[in-house]
C-alpha cells in the first residue's frame, strides 16, 4: 500500500461510506451517496480501489461486500499533510491557526483541541528529554 493516500473525489465519497457503515454493498453504497450514480460506476469505483488494496470484498450470497482495509485516520493524516504542504507551505503551525479560528467550533472542541495540544508538548518535552 502507498506511504501517502490520495483518493479523487469519487473514491473518497465511497470510503466515506466504507468509514461510516464499516461495510457494504454496492447497491448499499450507491444508496448512501449524495450523487445519484450508475451501478456500474459505484461498482467501477469499488473495483478500483480494491486494486489499489485500499478495500477488500468477500462474497454475500449473489452479491460482494466490501470493506475498508486502510483506515479513514490514515487517509485523513496523508490528506493533512499535502494540504499542509501545498496550502500552508509546509508550516503546520498555520494549518493548526486556520483549523482552530473556525468560528463554527463549539467551545467543548476549542477545549478537547487544548486538551490534547497540552499532551502532545508533554511527550514532545518527554521525548526531547530522552
Amino acid at each position: 500500500m502507498p506511504k501517502h493516500i490520495h483518493f479523487p473525489p469519487r473514491e473518497l465519497a465511497v470510503m466515506s461510506v466504507l468509514w461510516k457503515r464499516g461495510s457494504a454493498t454496492v447497491t448499499e453504497v450507491r444508496d448512501a451517496l449524495d450523487e445519484r450514480l450508475a451501478y456500474t460506476t459505484v461498482l467501477s469505483a469499488l473495483q478500483t480501489l480494491a486494486e489499489k488494496g485500499f478495500v477488500r470484498h468477500k462474497l454475500e450470497g449473489r452479491a460482494y461486500r466490501y470493506f475498508p482495509a486502510v483506515a479513514a485516520e490514515r487517509a485523513g493524516n496523508s490528506a493533512l499533510a499535502r494540504i499542509r504542504d501545498s496550502i500552508f507551505h509546509g508550516s503546520a503551525s498555520r494549518l493548526f491557526a486556520q483549523l482552530v479560528s473556525d468560528e463554527g467550533l463549539t467551545r467543548e472542541e476549542l477545549e478537547r483541541i487544548g486538551k490534547m495540544l497540552r499532551q502532545r508538548l508533554r511527550d514532545a518535552k518527554k521525548e526531547d528529554s530522552a
